[in-house]
């Protein structure tokens, strides 16, 4: 099975070298690498460029004008131009760990979308972290005990240990995410009437749902690690919660405007 991994980006190309390098650096390399690029300036290009000479899998950078945060449109077109048949959807500031993308494979279940978790990287340890890191779990348990890093339960790997699946709603992040692509293209992708921060993958999920898609989970498996930044401070517009709303009341799984409207 081909596996094709969405990396979303907004300025931030030095956490952007971080998670590449970390995916050039899998037990499983990925079979692609797509940069979803919501507009980034030209440093981020100059980063990938100087990625595409590297042995490994190909790497393609799928940019769009800054037109403020448009980040639903710029994921579908990273879909599109994908050619993988499972998709892994991680964020520019999320450095995978080395069994991220066998473990995304291992856990791949038809009718299933994975919801993978993050270990948190705090603001004084970001700036030197790296792949190298994630990779020494007993320099992982020492900023666990100094509190460098939180969420550190999820840094022990158990192969062997059951997932679970639901429908939760809670806790649904698209820094850590994994689907068959067929399943996206069923509920027509990412909703671009997200012109703002806040419930657009909360939106994609209840969807997913209502196409009779279920949420798998694993502590322990397929983790990446945050790196810290700034919080987004602002009220989740309620424009967003409205949309996020008639998602859940209604019994229809395909937005309006999305993947096939680009």
């Amino acid at each position: 099975m081909k596996v094709s991994v969405i990396v979303t980006t907004y300025n931030r190309p030095d956490a952007l070298k971080k998670v590449i390098t970390a995916l050039l650096s899998q037990t499983r390399p990925p079979d692609e690498i797509l940069v979803a690029d919501d507009g980034s300036g030209p440093e981020t290009r100059e980063l990938i460029t100087s990625f595409k000479s590297n042995p490994g899998p190909p790497l393609c950078h799928v940019w769009q004008e800054d037109e403020g945060f448009r980040l639903s449109r710029i994921r579908n077109k990273a879909v599109l131009k994908s050619k993988g048949d499972y998709l892994i959807l991680l964020d520019g500031d999320c450095i995978p760990a080395r069994f991220f993308v066998a473990d995304h494979l291992a856990l791949a279940e038809k009718g299933c979308f994975f919801q993978g978790k993050r270990v948190l990287v705090n603001r004084k340890l970001a700036p030197g972290f790296d792949f190298r890191d994630t990779a020494s779990f007993a320099g992982l348990i020492c900023q666990a005990l100094f509190g460098s890093i939180s969420n550190a339960h999820h840094i022990i790997r158990i192969p062997f240990f059951p997932s679970s699946r639901n429908r939760k709603m809670s806790g649904v992040r698209g820094c850590n995410m994994g689907f068959f692509k067929q399943d996206v293209e069923a509920v027509n992708g990412f909703n671009h009437e997200f012109t703002s921060w806040g419930r657009e993958d909360s939106e994609f999920v209840a969807r997913l749902f209502k196409y009779g898609i279920k949420r798998k989970e694993n502590p322990f498996r397929a983790v990446c690690f945050h790196l810290w930044h700034r919080e987004n401070k602002g009220i989740c517009p309620e424009k967003n919660e409205e949309l996020l709303k008639q998602a859940l009341a209604t019994d229809a799984w395909s937005c309006a405007n999305g993947l096939k409207e680009l």
